[in-house]
């Protein structure tokens, strides 16, 4: 077996801290967790060094999630790896509201194009892409869209 990539050796005022977060009323859960993880992992004088299968065990979580943690403590150390990571990109550039369903709606109570008896799912996708309604969208997001506004296309 390997030995462990990251090894947490956390000093006296580090393990203060954590066990201070771990008995304190105030703790998110996430927090709790996660200072409980790294006082189990520590390799220093006082921590009890346990491998990280058993503290996956114990805690609840899967062995990738503390070797992770172990890293991001590595490298950015312990007060980084209590708080959440901030987002490079937001989770969704594109907003589809009220507006875009109107539009879309519109459009599919409009002829269906030439060469087809109506509208697609997938039809609709395409012509809000061209029509630049939006510069991206999912057959799944015109189907739920339709679906609020009880539009049915057949």
């Amino acid at each position: 077996m390997a030995p462990p990539r990251y090894q947490i050796k956390l000093t006296a005022g580090e393990r203060l801290d954590l066990e201070r977060l771990t008995k304190t009323d105030k703790t998110s859960a996430r927090k709790f967790v996660i200072a409980r993880a790294l006082l189990l992992c520590d390799l220093g004088d006082n921590g009890p060094g346990w491998k990280v299968a058993d503290v996956a065990a114990a805690l609840g979580i899967t062995t990738r999630t503390i070797e992770h943690l172990k890293r991001r403590v590595a490298e950015e150390g312990v007060e980084a790896a209590l708080q959440r990571k901030t987002q490079l990109k937001p989770s969704r550039e594109i907003i589809f509201d009220g507006a875009f369903a109107a539009r879309l709606t519109t459009l599919a109570c409009s002829r269906a194009p030439k060469g087809h008896a109506r509208w697609t799912v997938r039809l609709l996708a395409e012509k809000v892409v061209e029509l630049k309604i939006a510069p991206t969208v999912s057959t799944m997001t015109i189907q739920r869209t339709l679906k609020k506004t009880n539009c049915n296309l057949t």
